[in-house]
């Protein structure tokens, strides 16, 4: 169907201009989208279960932000990993990438935008700040006004709009569509929560009314659209694994949504990464309880004198699976020589890894499997 048109400009290219948003016509949703729907609304209803039962449910969820943040900024490009980016909180900066600041500032604006989902409905106003915390200060702001909606033209792909493989609307246009995109958020329309997901991130993508960043901010929209329609209690959704793990097929699919109006291929294939991530959340969330049972009774078994700080110190690896004798120290409050024996304690039960074993000062550990349960994909 046909969602808008390519209009000449007067500087010789042609741009896409969105039609009214909702749709005039909705398209007709066949058995399959359907299929793929209950099956996406029942994952995600398993998943808003299973892990209210979860210990320590934060910790979870910051593990989960830190991946989707990681993965989310891969899809552009980053080089650096999940795992870069906890080094990065613990100050261990020998051998960081130097774009791990995309995936820092990424988990900052994930987290302004659910704190001020709280007082603030998700509209443009927070839209652009998010866009300013995941743009300010890093490498990416020069020139591309970090909170701003964009005055000039963009495009996708291309040295130069007339090359481009996609050119945006032009910013008279733009104001409009994002008008009318607002709008859509709150509209009460007869279409389920996360088809009009689907539909917002793939319609926000094609509107890119930033310089720079609109695919990274379209994904926080998710998770921020569905905590706020109530799909789910807490943010325990991140789609950015399966859009990497199919980064060809989401990026041509996006394509044919605003280029030829193909919209329920884009539709059925965001349902499937919907009940994909979903399913592996459960297994995850499985998994990391059967872990921790594991893991205290190990600790438990080092005796009440090394006990109570080692449940401290694994507590805090829920949160931080990355450490070094210095962290363990301010948790715990032990002194260096204490800490490093605890260290070694933990080594020996395994659950702590060196990282570089050929390192003997500066020695940074981490809870593998736990953290093995977020980057194997």
């Amino acid at each position: 169907m046909k969602i808008g048109q390519f209009i000449q400009q007067p500087q010789g290219y042609k741009a896409f201009i969105p039609g009214p948003f909702p749709f005039v016509e909705m398209p007709i949703f066949l058995k399959l989208t359907h299929m793929l729907h209950a099956r996406a609304a029942l994952s995600v209803g398993k998943l808003d279960g299973i892990t209210q039962l979860l210990p320590d449910l934060d910790l979870f969820i910051f593990m989960y932000a830190r991946k989707e943040a990681a993965l989310s900024s891969e899809i552009e490009g980053t080089q650096a990993t999940m795992s870069d980016a906890i080094r990065a909180e613990i100050e261990i900066t020998k051998d960081l990438p130097k774009d791990v600041d995309r995936i820092l500032h990424y988990i900052d604006a994930m987290n302004q935008g659910l704190r001020r989902l709280e007082s603030l409905p998700l509209s443009l106003r927070l839209i652009q700040e998010v866009h300013k915390t995941l743009l300010e200060g890093t490498g990416d702001a020069l020139g591309k006004t970090p909170g701003e909606f964009r005055r000039t033209q963009n495009w996708i792909g291309g040295g130069s709009p007339a090359t481009a493989r996609f050119v945006p609307p032009p910013v008279h246009e733009m104001n409009r569509t994002l008008d009318d995109f607002e709008k859509f958020l709150h509209a009460d329309i007869d279409i389920p929560p996360l088809i009009k997901t689907a539909l917002m991130h793939a319609q926000f993508e094609t509107i890119h009314p930033f310089l720079d960043g609109n695919g990274r901010v379209g994904r926080l929209l998710v998770t921020f659209y569905l905590c706020q329609q109530g799909i789910l209690e807490r943010p325990v959704l991140y789609l950015s694994a399966f859009f990497r793990r199919n980064r060809e097929a989401y990026f041509d699919l996006l394509e044919g949504y605003h280029n030829k109006g193909e919209i329920i291929p884009w539709i059925n294939f965001f349902l499937e990464g919907v009940a994909t991530v979903a399913d592996q959340a459960v297994v995850t969330s499985r998994a990391i309880t059967a872990l921790r049972e594991k893991d205290m009774a190990k600790v438990m078994a080092l005796g009440s004198s090394r006990a109570k700080n080692g449940l401290t110190v694994l507590r805090g690896l829920y949160k931080l699976p990355i450490v070094n004798v210095r962290k363990v120290e301010e948790w715990t409050g032990l002194s260096r020589p204490a800490a490093n024996t605890l260290v070694s304690e933990l080594v020996r039960i395994g659950i702590l890894v060196q990282r570089d074993r050929l390192t003997t000062y500066g020695r940074d550990f981490e809870y593998k499997k736990y953290l093995e349960l977020f980057t194997n994909e």
